[in-house]
């Protein structure tokens, strides 16, 4: 038995957001998660027919709402669970972040495409955000 004090690890989370909703209900979840040692990486893909400036105020909530841990914001053009993946690969990414649908609040409740490929196709912790009532 070992009396070595315990090493803690800094956690990188990756936040991929469609929208400033679901970037605001991430962080809301990573509340009191985060410490200062942490990285979040707040990723945004615009897809063929998106607008661009929806990536950047997406990931831009995260810098404004996450003072504590290092913020790095990505935005690129693509597919986002395709995106997402590459990360999660690159980065050493310990857990990923995502809302269940664009973060649209008349969207049909369940999970979007992007939701449901990431849950099934990563080897890391998915956490899908709930995201608040919008009214």
């Amino acid at each position: 038995m070992s009396l070595a004090p315990a090493v803690e690890r800094m956690t990188t989370f990756l936040v991929a957001t469609a929208s400033v909703h679901t970037t605001a209900a991430a962080c809301d979840y990573l509340g009191e998660r985060v410490t200062a040692d942490d990285t979040v990486i707040a990723v945004s893909v615009t897809e063929p027919d998106g607008d661009p400036r929806d990536a950047g105020d997406a990931t831009n909530v995260a810098r404004t709402r996450l003072v504590d841990p290092t913020v790095e914001t990505i935005t690129e053009d693509g597919h986002p669970s395709e995106v997402v993946q590459s990360l999660v690969a690159e980065r050493d990414i310990d857990e990923v972040l995502i809302g269940a649908r664009r973060g649209d609040p008349d969207a049909t409740p369940g999970l979007g495409g992007t939701a449901a490929d990431l849950l099934v196709s990563l080897d890391v912790p998915v956490v899908v955000v709930p995201l608040p009532e919008l009214s």
